[in-house]
């Protein structure tokens, strides 16, 4: 009879009995030996936040509104409803690609609390459009607005400053902060000693410009300047902390890194452009003046291209 020989387990089923801590770590010394840029994962993500995000207000504008009536949903619906469900997704595989082990429960929670508010969202973006294109002038308060002083009864005002306060304040907050949280979760992860991953390699220079443009978007239309600097000041004290241990955001830390500081550049540019406009300085008081790009657009786009 021969003696039994014990099989040395892999590296794979030796980390499998590791502590969760230990893991942790483990994680990170195996994404040092094999560190990408994941452009196919940021492809995707700025081709749908382009497309099912900044795309449905643009389609309609373009699509004629005889096209789809009013009381059904419109293409920029179909578009919204995509974004909620393509974008969790997106969000998990963004995670699940991070080199270090995060809190499945505080991820998960944030996903949950992701697809409420983009859902409250969903419906107050879908009310606003129409009545975008019944006159609703998005430079001027609710009570402002032409079309709602003909009202009838005039306590109706009062249904949509409710459906407004939902929508720009429950649903962004709810959209939005467990969409940079998530971001911030993956960028803490995403540092390195490697030199080869000091740099960013030509496709990710490609989604920069893009990358960048869409967060200067969701800043000024979802007025969450407060959320994204603090999210960009703590990136900035991470990477400090992380150099004293002499570690450096890797490729795909420096893609997130300088989409936000490109996307603070913009959103100066356009503030600055738009300082005296006295129009919008009402519509936006108060120390932060950050105007809407599309209030811009009914203020003084909408009305010359009917002219």
């Amino acid at each position: 009879m021969q003696p039994t020989v014990r099989k040395k387990p892999d590296a794979a089923q030796q980390l499998a009995f590791l502590p969760s801590h230990r893991q942790g770590s483990r994680d990170i010394d195996f994404s040092m030996k094999r560190p990408q840029f994941q452009f196919d994962l940021w492809c995707f993500f700025t081709i749908q936040n382009w497309v099912l995000d900044f795309g449905r207000p643009v389609v309609m504008v373009l699509v004629p509104l005889e096209w789809l009536p009013l009381n059904k949903p419109i293409v920029g619906d179909y578009f919204h409803m995509a974004y909620n469900i393509i974008t969790p997704f997106l969000l998990l595989k963004l995670i699940d690609h991070s080199p270090k082990t995060l809190p499945l429960c505080a991820v998960y929670l944030c996903i949950i609390t992701f697809v409420m508010g983009a859902s409250i969202n969903l419906v107050g973006d879908s009310m606003n459009h129409r009545l975008l294109l019944s006159g609703y002038q998005l430079h001027l308060s609710v009570r402002e607005n032409p079309i709602m002083k003909n009202l009838n009864p005039p306590s109706l005002v009062d249904s949509f400053e409710l459906l407004y306060y939902y929508d720009e304040n429950f649903g962004r907050c709810m959209w939005y902060i467990p969409f940079f949280l998530i971001l911030f979760l993956y960028f803490s992860g995403c540092f390195t000693t490697l030199k080869e991953e000091k740099r960013m390699p030509v496709s990710a220079w490609l989604l920069l410009a893009p990358s960048s443009l869409y967060y200067w978007y969701l800043v000024t239309e979802g007025q969450i300047f407060i959320l994204f600097i603090f999210t960009f000041f703590a990136m900035t004290a991470t990477v400090m902390h992380k150099k004293r241990k002499g570690l450096v955001p890797d490729s795909n830390g420096l893609f997130l890194l300088y989409s936000f500081s490109i996307a603070l550049v913009l959103l100066t540019v356009w503030v600055a452009c738009l300082w005296n406009d006295k129009i919008l300085r009402r519509k936006y008081p108060g120390v932060i003046y950050i105007p809407e790009p599309w209030a811009f657009y009914t203020l003084h786009i909408r009305d010359k291209h009917k002219l």
